[in-house]
């Protein structure tokens, strides 16, 4: 299956070659170059994952990704200047999945690329978890259900917008609730690599997860330690005959 992705990027000298690339990963990469032309091609629906330059006329990649992620959670990732930690940041704080310092190769784009997708699957096999499960299997507590098989939330029985990162924090947390978890451990385990970790990206998206979770009070934090799912599991019902 081919997968499609979009570049907004001014720089038109990267669209060809970058394409070309992926091509070899079964990735199909479309390029525009301004922020409009991007959006609208995105309005067309289709795409599986974009590519945000930070720089860019019109509006700056920020701008960009706000607008994108008030009408999709499509996987994004944000190309910033080397160095620049104040763009990976406020890139995480807006909604994006990942970051890119420029220059770049090619090969750690595609890395990233299917990182960020492989979240977005259901997996094959997944541990049983130790929350109390429905009949379907989604995950049920006071105030809030996840359901990993349809990647959504239910938070106070009103469906949850979240990011493809945020979902999977939040299922990370709640298949063992009370449990601690490092924010090493968690980036090890969202990002499936240890390139160009760095544990800020979790307490912001931890920020944004909070927010969105209110008013439950979802997720503890113990000092030094890491965080936790603080609410407590709801039975599940008995199956219907």
């Amino acid at each position: 299956m081919t997968l499609r992705i979009l570049l907004i990027d001014d720089d038109e000298q990267l669209g060809e070659p970058l394409a070309a690339y992926v091509a070899r990963f079964e990735m199909q990469l479309s390029h525009a170059t301004r922020p409009s032309a991007g959006l609208a091609l995105l309005r067309q629906g289709g795409f599986d994952a974009a590519i945000l330059d930070v720089m860019l006329p019109e509006m700056d990649g920020f701008a960009l990704c706000r607008t994108i992620r008030k009408e999709s959670d499509i996987p994004l990732i944000m190309l910033t200047a080397r160095g620049d930690v104040m763009d990976r940041v406020v890139g995480l704080e807006l909604g994006a999945d990942d970051y890119l310092p420029k220059p770049f190769e090619p090969r750690e784009l595609v890395a990233r690329l299917q990182t960020v997708l492989r979240r977005r699957q259901p997996p094959s096999s997944s541990p049983v978890p130790l929350a109390p499960t429905s009949q379907d299997g989604r995950l049920q507590f006071e105030g809030l259900t996840v359901d990993a098989t349809t990647r959504s939330v239910l938070c106070l029985g009103q469906p949850l917008e979240l990011t493809s990162t945020e979902f999977d924090l939040l299922h990370l947390l709640a298949r063992e609730p009370g449990k601690v978890f490092h924010r090493d451990d968690i980036l090890n385990q969202l990002r499936g690599h240890d390139a160009d970790l760095y544990t800020r990206a979790v307490d912001i998206v931890v920020s944004r997860l909070r927010k969105k979770l209110e008013p439950l009070d979802a997720i503890k934090t113990l000092r030094n330690a890491g965080y936790a799912l603080a609410l407590r599991a709801r039975n599940p019902g008995p199956p219907h005959v």
